[in-house]
């Protein structure tokens, strides 16, 4: 069945096309009373629906989409809005970080996708805020306008190549210690732009490369699903496109939810989640990468049982191939872009501080033992709790924990159980004990 607009979202914006509504936002239920049980389920809950238009792409006090293709696939390359926000067409509460939503190309065929705010709306407030008042603004201003004028991408309008001087002091642990061989690939894989198959910049328009600052300062998260897609084998989901301060993905449930799992579905989580956190650790690119902080709501799980990170905003990249170039610890370089989500005197730690066990101990510590806590019989039970301790206490040195991370592993894989349940692995695990 098509989508239709509400009368009053009809009334509002007549003769918009048939295109914009591909988007059908189909979100969370939202409640103030305490929530349900959660679901052991690996197929998505039905939820509630909400009927929106345009709205929702949140370029909300941004005069310019400084989004992308989600952007660019509806309302081509030129965009300019102002006050055309609807209270009365039903966004999803503020404080929801993310929401299911139904996406169509055609109308014919509709597949579930995901929703993120990138940063929150009291984040994006702030935000807004600090760019005005760099530009000793009143409370509103042209956004685009005053980051174009900004000394730091002057420099990326010169530039030829993205280097390793013009993202120092931006915030996000993908940048605290880049290489030029991770800075070409995000260039060669930025999706917002036609592929030239090129590390120079030649074929980015300014526009082009103020998306890609403004992405990088605010949330690096949808740079990290282009330049290491799922479809390559990395744990991450597919990335749809971005508009604004959204980000469109594949869908997922994410890991609380299957706090309450039975344990055969509780060890096999735990298992992914462990074999995740080894492929960071070490693959076929060289490159180390590591969770600042960790919670449940970072990792997510598909339809199919398969487990892969949610949330990569907190993941930090080290190239151990080419070596990375620290930034500079002279005042590091801040400015606006410095600030745009958090305070600007935040400190990441240096690259070289960063531990082969820092990610397993967070998640030790802090996301496995809510899901396996009493779910084995003794002494199964009293093992995977011994190894959980072992892997999750960060004084240690790295070969005790990761040894710890291993054993836990090797308990956890008998335990798992092959059945249609795990689609993901299923029917191979019949044929092959890899599985």
């Amino acid at each position: 069945m098509e989508p239709q607009l509400g009368p009053e979202a009809a009334a509002l914006h007549p003769g918009w096309p048939a295109l914009l509504l591909l988007l059908w936002v189909s979100g969370l239920s939202y409640s103030v009373s305490s929530p349900s049980p959660p679901s052991p389920s690996l197929v998505p809950r039905v939820r509630t629906s909400y009927n929106v238009g345009r709205t929702f792409l949140g370029l909300d006090k941004c005069n310019a989409c400084i989004g992308t293709s989600i952007c660019k696939k509806f309302f081509k390359e030129e965009i300019r809005f102002d006050n055309w926000l609807a209270s009365h067409l039903g966004l999803p509460p503020d404080d929801l970080p993310s929401y299911p939503v139904n996406y169509s190309d055609d109308f014919k065929t509709w597949r579930p996708v995901e929703v993120s705010r990138l940063v929150s709306k009291h984040q994006n407030e702030i935000s807004d805020r600090r760019i005005c008042a760099s530009a000793a603004a009143p409370k509103t201003c042209s956004i685009e306008r005053v980051l174009r004028k900004t000394g730091r991408f002057q420099k990326w309008l010169q530039a030829k190549r993205l280097t390793p001087d013009l993202v120092q002091g931006l915030p996000s642990p993908l940048l605290r210690c880049p290489s030029q061989r991770l800075l070409d690939r995000v260039v060669r894989r930025y999706a917002e732009v036609a592929d030239a198959g090129s590390i120079f910049m030649d074929h980015f328009t300014d526009r082009d490369k103020l998306r890609l600052l403004y992405t990088l300062a605010v949330n690096a998260h949808p740079i990290l699903l282009q330049i290491f897609p799922g479809a390559e084998g990395w744990p991450l989901p597919k990335y749809l496109g971005s508009c604004g301060r959204f980000l469109v993905s594949t869908s997922t449930s994410p890991l609380q939810e299957f706090y309450g799992a039975p344990p055969d579905q509780a060890a096999d989580l735990a298992y992914q989640l462990l074999g995740v956190l080894e492929s960071l650790r070490s693959n076929d690119l060289n490159y180390f990468f590591y969770f600042t902080h960790v919670d449940a709501g970072m990792f997510g799980i598909f339809n199919n049982g398969h487990l892969f990170i949610r949330d990569a905003s907190a993941l930090g990249v080290i190239d151990r191939q080419e070596g990375s170039q620290a930034a500079s610890r002279a005042g590091e370089n801040k400015d606006i872009f410095s600030c745009l989500v958090s305070g600007c005197q935040t400190e990441l730690p240096s690259c070289d501080t960063i531990s082969e066990k820092q990610s397993l101990a967070l998640v030790c510590g802090q996301v496995l033992p809510p899901l396996l806590q009493a779910k084995f019989p003794s002494p199964v039970q009293e093992e995977i709790d011994a190894e959980l301790a072992r892997c999750g206490e960060g004084s240690r040195p790295d070969p005790e924990v990761l040894g710890a991370a291993s054993r836990l592993k090797d308990i956890l894989r008998p335990l798992r159980t092959c059945d249609p349940r795990f689609a993901y692995r299923y029917p191979d695990c019949k044929y092959n004990d890899k599985f």
